[in-house]
């Protein structure tokens, strides 16, 4: 049985910044372990997205991808996403708004209601290690997915994207 969210962490913890995506789910985890929360979330932890994770889209209430992004707004992007083949804000080759639309082509209908938060990085190279900055972003992110985890549907966290918005303006 799938938990009603899942949570795509993505990147590469040998570059940099990219570790965003893997160390925030490894501090999720360990978070909605100790709210009791564990069984509402799934997370996957994978260096980039394919199109199997369309798969893991099945069943879910709603749908939320963390990476890092080269470019990104300070401190994070949250923000509603659609099916789409276009880029994104991402460093990686298939965006989650592709990964929607596999889902959507795979199914014969829309997927869940998915969100991104993409967290600013500055250094991706091969044997970087995470740079002050993002361990202080990846604290702000945190404390956004604490609140996004307490409050699972779409509604509260459309809500809470229009205030990271205002907020960043």
């Amino acid at each position: 049985m799938s938990a009603p969210l899942v949570v795509f962490a993505v990147g590469n913890p040998s570059r940099g910044d990219d570790a965003i995506g893997p160390v925030i789910c490894g501090r999720l985890a360990q978070w909605l372990e100790n709210e009791g929360l564990a069984d509402q979330v799934d997370l996957i932890e994978d260096f980039q997205l394919n199109v199997e994770h369309a798969i893991d889209l099945q069943g879910r209430g709603l749908a939320l991808f963390v990476d890092a992004g080269e470019n990104t707004p300070a401190p994070f992007i949250f923000e509603p996403i659609s099916p789409s083949t276009a880029s994104s804000h991402t460093t990686h080759a298939l965006p989650p708004q592709a990964v929607l639309q596999v889902y959507r082509q795979m199914e014969g209908r829309e997927p869940p209601p998915a969100f991104v938060l993409c967290v600013r990085g500055d250094s991706f190279d091969l044997g970087d290690v995470l740079t002050p900055a993002a361990a202080l972003r990846i604290d702000a992110a945190l404390h956004l997915l604490h609140r996004l985890c307490r409050h699972p549907d779409r509604p509260s966290w459309l809500a809470l994207a229009t205030q990271e918005r205002a907020a960043a303006r």
